[in-house]
């Protein structure tokens, strides 16, 4: 019977790629789902890590795994629905993990992560509200006008981050110097590195 809670719990992680980020119906377009969330949250996160001292880093990517899951049950209530709603995602979570051989130990780092008393816990909140930022900055490149209208809000927010890095790449995604697309048009490409460098003489 164990084993069948197990299955079922992996079944439900299947899910969470079809839940989508609440930001959908205020931007009129495509934003990333709950398993995209993740994802990055762990890449920010272990970005985040690497510039602090005794860092975790197992317990961290196992927390930005459990930290958002309950949203298969809740939903992913935004600013706007937390006026009229309350959520029970401790519930949520105690359901899904109800039973599964991984219950206790990832019970025990959602609640780390809740409480925001480490180290570890800070980081992937901070990771978890940085994740909402470049977001907003990839909208803003594709023309969305909420990135400017939440500008003021977001500033508000990354007072509230714990770790020094996270403030740096907060800035960071602030300055004009960085744009969502560097990655591919100022690395390795066809015209500064490939068959079109002819056409830089």
């Amino acid at each position: 019977m164990a084993k069948n809670r197990d299955v079922q719990f992996l079944y439900e992680m299947g899910t969470i790629r079809l839940i989508d980020r609440a930001w959908r119906r205020f931007l009129n377009t495509q934003s990333a789902n709950l398993a995209e969330h993740h994802f990055r949250m762990f890449w920010i996160a272990m970005t985040i890590a690497a510039n602090e001292k005794g860092v975790d880093t197992g317990k961290i990517a196992k927390m930005v795994l459990i930290h958002d899951i309950a949203e298969s049950r809740t939903g992913d209530v935004d600013y706007l629905s937390r006026q009229y709603v309350v959520r029970n995602e401790e519930l949520g979570i105690k359901d899904m993990l109800k039973g599964t051989a991984i219950e206790k130990e990832f019970m025990e780092l959602w609640q780390e992560y809740e409480d925001r008393q480490t180290l570890e816990a800070k980081i992937v909140k901070d990771a978890d509200n940085l994740d909402v930022d470049f977001e907003l900055q990839e909208y803003a490149a594709q023309g969305n006008t909420l990135e400017a209208e939440f500008r003021g809000n977001r500033r508000k927010v990354s007072k509230s981050l714990f770790t020094d890095t996270a403030k740096e790449l907060y800035a960071a995604l602030q300055s004009d110097e960085n744009s969502p697309h560097d990655w591919h048009t100022t690395g390795r490409n066809r015209l500064n590195g490939g068959d079109w460098q002819h056409l830089n003489d």
